[in-house]
């Protein structure tokens, strides 16, 4: 895995022709040549643009499959801003004093043993899943040591909630994220 810093990052789409490059490549294209015309640059400016964005772990090249961006990225640029935790605009201001209680840094501090207070505390940590994606266990347990420590028990308590499914080893994110009761 790619180390990145977020400042490398902004450095990396920070030229238009890399920002169009990669656009291209987050709308789809994945061969040097569909990104080239969505991009609206050469091939040669294609693959010099996708090689340095793979050199610094935004995209990566799979035979078979072209290219793709990396979204881990940004996730972890995310999580190590050093400005703390805002709520989204969508978040109550109930549910965002419930996570300033419950969280330190973006980590749980102590699961709320009451269950709406429990399932604002786990929406937050669903929503660093991608929608649509899967995910086999060992990334799920990564993702969620992020949290807390006991990842086994959080991935419980997502799956019993509803926020995430899984079937065998494999889990993805589902629609109960925002509150909504399942």
């Amino acid at each position: 895995m790619v180390e990145i810093d977020p400042n490398r990052m902004l450095w990396l789409l920070s030229a238009p022709e890399q920002l169009r490059v990669f656009s291209a490549v987050v709308l789809g294209a994945s061969t040097a040549d569909d990104v080239a015309a969505r991009a609206e640059v050469t091939t040669g400016q294609a693959l010099r643009s996708l090689a340095q964005l793979a050199d610094g772990g935004l995209v990566e090249h799979r035979a078979g499959a072209g290219w793709s961006v990396r979204p881990r990225p940004f996730r972890d640029a995310a999580r190590s801003s050093a400005r703390p935790w805002r709520p989204a605009e969508d978040r109550s201001i109930a549910d965002s004093v419930v996570l300033e209680r419950f969280l330190h840094n973006g980590r749980i501090t102590t699961m709320p043993t009451q269950r709406t207070k429990r399932r604002v505390v786990l929406d937050y940590v669903a929503r660093a899943f991608e929608p649509e994606a899967s995910y086999p266990e060992r990334e799920v347990n990564a993702l969620l040591r992020e949290f807390h420590e006991d990842c086994a028990a959080l991935r419980r308590q997502l799956v019993e909630e509803g926020f995430l499914e899984r079937n065998g080893q494999v889990y993805w994110r589902t629609n109960a994220l925002a509150g909504v009761e399942s």
